[in-house]
């Protein structure tokens, strides 16, 4: 096993402390908790994939607790949830005896290189070998990057080739003819024709009419909704002219990049339950709509096919440890402010077998439980199956100062006193944020445990009364944590409490927040008002626009993946506490 902690104080700085831990080599972490060679892959000593073939060896065997961590509202400085995460997978592991696996997001390296810093815990709460969690990992998300620019290279090709095509020369391109003549549609082209309505499957067989049908996708250059990515925060490539080389200068257009772990490829691994699946909804992502108002798919490029390829060996999870060598499963990376922010499925799968049935699986979610907290309920557990034991929610004393008034909280800049020498008062008022967010996780049917993730200028008396005002709305327990100070140690009080809370629930008693069967705005309306304390809602010309066209395509029975701020329960960051009388403006 590896090394116990050399707690210190002053706490060292992370990178410090990473670097002079005592790493157990992968393929003996992986052995220890059940994986067999033949289902490793491994990226040097420290770092493997786990290949899927492990839920088939494992299918007969019952699943783990299940706990979500989320979070308050944060300051723009984080209030450590990846670092609660780590901390209370140590403690369950390394000092409760208890088999667990953490799953974390991959970070984004737009973060890394910004104020923000990296995501891989901190002081001795950390995932390591951390440089390597905050940088390429296993290339995951280069992987996402390649195939999300490949798509967009289809995307504006396939419009020159129209513009500048006969249907037959079109057509030949397509389907080109063998050595002998002969001509033969690949499956994707077999699923286009019947998307079209034509049943037949000898190219020879096509009117000029169906010609024309299958090799035009009429693609509205104003309608498309697929952007080029980068893994970087580049504020110059927000707004980008395309096309404009000597041939293609006459069909430029406007469009822009995003940052890689926002494409939606990233959202689809997240989501994907294996390879089949994976390919499934690659090639059912939408880019568009022709100017007919119909949705044009990967697939109906052709290129779902060459997705997937790039991708292949994404799909498997990224085995880590911590410093206190329990393991750590480090998969997918969607942001929660505008995806779904949650790591993977499969991850999540293949952790709750491997710790069977008296063990426990700790699975963090991006921002808020209004964010990423909910989104775990509603997209990814819908999509997964799995029912959560447990909700863990992350507060800081200093974050509830801010929601009682406090002064405005600057990444880079010294915190103003208000924040660092005893506050009641405005913590007094702050508090109702974190029981907003208890109140609201309730409706899911969870139990919730509040973890206090302390800092050093913390008070008992603030402490205490964090503590009380948190009972008093029905949190389970609620817990002083110094997990970063201390690792698992300091957070095995955390860990008995989630314990007691999972022994107590039954997963019968979650739900979902709204049924798929209501429409688009009632789903909104919904999440609006029960999550985000919302009197109503406002909806924009183009927002009306966009659910008419939506409906009529067919896509009004999916569950809604909201893009809010992350500062605030409201859709302005400036708002803080619990809002009210507010009218979210989509």
């Amino acid at each position: 096993m590896a090394g116990k902690l050399k707690l210190r104080f002053p706490v060292p700085s992370d990178i410090s402390i990473a670097q002079e831990a005592e790493l157990i080599p992968i393929a003996e972490l992986a052995r220890s908790i059940g994986i067999e060679d033949s289902e490793l892959e491994p990226y040097g000593h420290y770092k493997a994939k786990v290949k899927l073939s492990i839920l088939n060896r494992l299918a007969d065997r019952k699943d783990g607790n299940y706990i979500v961590v989320t979070g308050i509202n944060p300051t723009p400085l984080g209030e450590g949830k990846s670092t609660t995460t780590v901390g209370l997978a140590q403690a369950l592991g390394a000092h409760l005896n208890k088999k667990v696996i953490a799953c974390l997001r991959q970070p984004s390296q737009g973060p890394t290189f910004g104020i923000k810093g990296g995501a891989a815990g901190g002081g001795f709460s950390q995932v390591v070998p951390m440089e390597e969690m905050n940088l390429h990992l296993t290339g995951d998300i280069h992987a996402i990057t390649a195939a999300n620019n490949l798509l967009a290279a289809a995307i504006d090709t396939r419009m020159l080739h129209e513009a500048t095509q006969s249907d037959q020369a079109l057509f030949k391109r397509l389907c080109p003819p063998a050595k002998d003549g002969s001509r033969k549609f690949s499956p994707v082209m077999i699923r286009r024709l019947k998307k079209l309505g034509i049943e037949k499957t000898n190219p020879a067989d096509l009117t000029p009419e169906e010609i024309s049908a299958f090799s035009r996708l009429d693609i509205d250059p104003q309608a498309i909704t697929w952007n080029r990515v980068v893994d970087i925060n580049d504020r110059f490539l927000r707004g980008i002219t395309v096309g404009q080389g000597k041939e293609e200068e006459k069909y430029a257009r406007r469009t822009q990049f995003d940052i890689s772990v926002a494409s939606e490829i990233m959202a689809v691994l997240a989501l994907s339950s294996d390879l089949r699946d994976m390919r499934d909804r690659l090639g059912a992502m939408v880019i568009g709509s022709s100017r007919k108002g119909v949705p044009v798919t990967a697939d109906d490029l052709g290129v779902g096919g060459a997705l997937t390829v790039l991708m292949k060996d994404t799909i498997m999870p990224n085995l880590l440890q911590t410093l206190e060598g329990t393991p750590v499963f480090v998969h997918a990376g969607p942001f929660a402010n505008i995806a779904h922010g949650n790591s993977s499925i499969v991850a999540d799968k293949i952790a709750l077998k491997i710790v069977g049935e008296d063990g426990y699986v700790v699975t963090e979610a991006g921002f808020g439980a209004d964010i990423g907290g909910e989104k775990f309920f509603d997209i990814k557990c819908r999509a997964s199956g799995l029912k959560p034991n447990c909700a863990v929610i992350v507060a800081t004393i200093r974050a509830l100062k801010m929601h009682g008034g406090g002064p405005k909280v600057v990444a880079g800049t010294p915190l103003d006193p208000a924040y660092t020498d005893e506050n009641l008062e405005l913590l007094s008022k702050g508090i109702a944020n974190l029981q907003h967010h208890i109140t609201t996780l309730h409706k899911y049917g969870v139990s919730v445990v509040v973890a206090v993730n302390r800092f050093g200028s913390d008070t008992q008396n603030e402490i205490d009364m964090v503590i009380s005002k948190s009972l008093e709305v029905g949190a389970r327990a609620a817990v002083m944590c110094d997990h970063w100070a201390k690792g698992g140690q300091g957070a095995s009080e955390l860990g008995q409490a989630v314990i007691d809370a999972c022994k107590s629930t039954d997963t019968l008693s979650f739900k979902y927040l709204y049924p798929l069967s209501l429409s688009i705005k009632e789903k909104i309306e919904t999440i609006a008002k029960e999550i985000y304390g919302a009197v109503g809602v406002d909806y924009s010309p183009e927002a009306e626009s966009k659910i008419a066209l939506y409906t009529a395509q067919g896509f009004s029975g999916l569950p809604i993946c909201m893009a809010k701020t992350q500062y605030s329960l409201s859709h302005d960051p400036e708002l803080k506490g619990v809002p009210k009388g507010f009218v979210l403006p989509i």
